[in-house]
């Protein structure tokens, strides 16, 4: 009979691989398109002519979409067609953020240009992304070192607190040498594979249930170990650290992931309730993190004479970021016609999202916001998509991973919550960010490569 050895769905899925990757090419030129016009039009509202490095800029970005559209037509044809477009995008209006940025910056406070780093630090990425897909064939290889992984993990997240001095008040560097880079930003990947495979293996008796109370079904006391044990870690990097953001990320994707593997409500709520006791008493001792909530809560309080203002409000950076949206109104003032600089050093790295309030108003945020959402999206759709349980479980870690820092970035600015000094993913300066992100990017792009396999081979 014909289709009993399928030789007839072969061609079905090969023409599906085929059609997919060319409405990724669609998109991809679209998003290197999109990113030429914003370096372009940048260009004649700053300088009023054509910017002297147009080509090399488009140039760039036709490569940084070619060469990974080819790797994935050669060795994941049945990924999905929609994340390598969003990401390429994501990072080329990152790029001409910068380059609008470099501007103001160097007429303000004469400081270097960054777009150009920028760019370098893409091309690595990229190329981050590339290795992973060529030589990573399977996803289900990293559950075999999940416990190395998280051995590895566990002493990046804790190195910074071994250099002496801080930065911007937090400890999230390693230092070596003339070189530098965020342990935390590749931490947050590595945590999910582990998370992954962990729970894989101990979902059944940590969907158990034990007492009820207020309605809810709390976990057995001996199950409460795992959420224990994270809640202390993530304390000890808010304390010795002071970095909240990787404290939020960490915790929180431990309690998304957790709720995907049993779809108990009782873990939500014993991790939020942690969350809330353990932020509390660490904001209410630590004095960085003090500020930032101080700052939180009264942002326009450093306007005020010194007397009167708040204990620990010492920057004006969360005002500055209100004004910024609020000149930016509905359409913004357009690139380069706003005043992002106001907000200091930090306007490069979490407040770029204000630039984007600014110059391209709530339509241009929300455009933003929404292109994030469409890439957690995506990354929900491959976990549904995945046949296999650790394939599943990761790709809604990282998903996770993603929105999470999202959220704590721009939260933080729009004044939702305090600020956490995290980068925004693709769009902040950072070399640590852009690596890490791209190589979530290659493993959501590996997994759902490995679901439509599975899907097309289904009878």
């Amino acid at each position: 009979m014909a289709g009993d050895d399928g030789s007839d769905s072969r061609p079905a899925a090969a023409e599906t691989a085929r059609r997919r990757r060319r409405r990724e090419a669609v998109l991809l030129g679209f998003a290197v398109l999109i990113s030429c016009f914003g370096y372009l039009y940048t260009g004649l509202s700053v300088e009023d002519r054509i910017p002297d490095g147009l080509a090399g800029f488009a140039g760039s970005m036709v490569c940084l979409a070619l060469v990974p559209h080819l790797v994935v037509r050669r060795w994941a044809p049945h990924a999905d067609p929609l994340i390598l477009p969003l990401s390429t995008l994501l990072s080329g209006l990152g790029l001409v953020l910068l380059y609008r940025l470099d501007f103001a910056y160097s007429a303000r406070y004469h400081s270097a240009g960054t777009a150009s780093g920028q760019l370098m630090w893409t091309v690595i990425g990229v190329a981050v992304c590339v290795g992973v897909l060529v030589l990573l064939r399977d996803h289900r290889r990293l559950q075999r070192y999940i416990y190395l992984t998280m051995a590895v993990a566990l002493v990046l997240l804790m190195a910074p607190a071994a250099f002496p001095g801080d930065t911007y008040g937090a400890k999230r560097w390693i230092f070596l040498g003339p070189l530098s880079f965020q342990p935390g930003e590749f931490v947050k990947t590595m945590i999910a594979v582990f998370f992954a495979g962990y729970l894989v293996t101990h979902r059944d008796a940590l969907a158990l249930t034990g007492r009820k109370m207020l309605g809810f079904r709390l976990p057995p006391g001996r199950q409460l170990g795992p959420i224990l044990a994270v809640w202390v870690l993530s304390l000890l990097v808010l304390i010795l650290e002071r970095d909240l953001g990787t404290s939020l990320i960490f915790f929180g994707l431990f309690v998304v992931m957790l709720y995907a593997a049993t779809q108990r409500t009782s873990w939500v709520v014993c991790g939020l309730l942690m969350a809330v006791v353990g932020a509390a008493a660490v904001g209410s001792m630590e004095p960085h993190v003090k500020g930032r909530i101080v700052a939180w809560l009264h942002p326009f309080d450093i306007y005020l004479p010194a007397s009167q203002r708040p204990a620990g409000l010492i920057s004006d950076q969360a005002a500055q970021a209100l004004f910024g949206f609020g000149s930016g109104g509905v359409t913004g003032t357009g690139l380069g016609q706003g005043h992002p600089e106001l907000i200091g050093f930090a306007g490069r790295s979490d407040f770029i999202l204000t630039t984007v309030g600014e110059e391209l108003g709530l339509a241009g945020m929300m455009a933003v916001l929404l292109l994030y959402g469409l890439l957690v999206q995506r990354g929900l759709h491959v976990a549904l998509r995945s046949q296999d349980p650790f394939g599943k479980l990761l790709a809604v870690g990282l998903a996770a991973a993603l929105a999470l820092q999202v959220f704590v970035v721009a939260g933080g600015v729009m004044g939702l919550i305090p600020l956490t000094g995290k980068a925004l993913p693709f769009l902040a300066k950072g070399g640590s960010s852009l690596v890490a992100n791209w190589l979530m990017i290659a493993l959501l792009i590996r997994i759902s490569d490995a679901a439509g396999r599975d899907r097309e081979r289904a009878p």
